[in-house]
């Protein structure tokens, strides 16, 4: 790309100054067809954009990285795959280009992809013993005549939205692991699944002894920050 101020060099010379292009190309170290170009035109830059990205090595197994990309996107955000060990897999697979190339297709796939619609599927119906909500909610109360802040744990089905609200002085694991055990009790079981908002970053086991899912255990496998 060249620079507004070479542009505008290149204008004054042979506009103000009244310098013949030879001159110009020979001050300024560029080529005629670029001072051409700039006097010709009315723009204040000039870019170079290459129509074709030649991919020597690449090319011939472009489909088969695209295809490692679309099952990687599926996985859980820790168990994607990196560029690093893309490259990797086809590498064992006989690809025998570098690994810059890889990551340049990567990079250009995902920016490509991070334009499209979401394909977000929010349920608005859900089976009964299917799902709970669970979340967290700060409450003023008075407790003793002194006004206090407390955290309020909230667990609803999602089917019947039937709620259990708990109140604790402060949101810890021992408080989220106190809320579910006590709303487990109070629901007579737990659902299939548990969606979270935000929960602390620890892997959260429960195991019921009856269930509304018919499962024996429960296992709530999703970390917050």
């Amino acid at each position: 790309m060249m620079t507004v101020e070479t542009i505008g060099r290149i204008r004054r010379a042979y506009f103000v100054e009244k310098r013949a292009i030879r001159e110009i190309v020979r001050a300024l170290r560029v080529s005629r067809k670029t001072v051409r170009k700039v006097i010709r035109g009315a723009g204040t830059e000039l870019r170079y954009a290459r129509r074709l990205q030649p991919q020597p090595q690449l090319g011939g197994v472009v489909d088969r990285l695209d295809e490692l990309l679309e099952a990687n996107a599926k996985r859980p955000s820790r168990e994607r795959l990196t560029a690093q060990r893309l490259y990797e897999l086809l590498r064992a697979e006989g690809y025998a280009g570098a690994y810059d190339s890889v990551q340049r297709h990567v990079r250009h796939w995902r920016r490509q992809r991070s334009k499209l619609p979401g394909a977000v599927f929010i349920p608005l119906w859900f089976a009964p013993g299917e799902a709970y909500q669970f979340d967290w909610s700060h409450e003023i109360v008075v407790l003793g005549g002194v006004t206090a802040t407390v955290k309020v744990a909230h667990v609803r089905l999602c089917h019947s939205r039937m709620l259990f609200a708990r109140a604790y002085a402060r949101e810890s694991q021992e408080m989220v692991f106190d809320a579910h055990d006590r709303a487990f009790a109070f629901l007579h079981g737990a659902c299939s699944r548990g969606i979270y908002d935000y929960v602390p970053g620890h892997i959260i086991v429960v195991l019921c002894r009856s269930t509304l899912c018919g499962r024996a255990s429960l296992a709530l496998r999703h970390t917050g920050g």
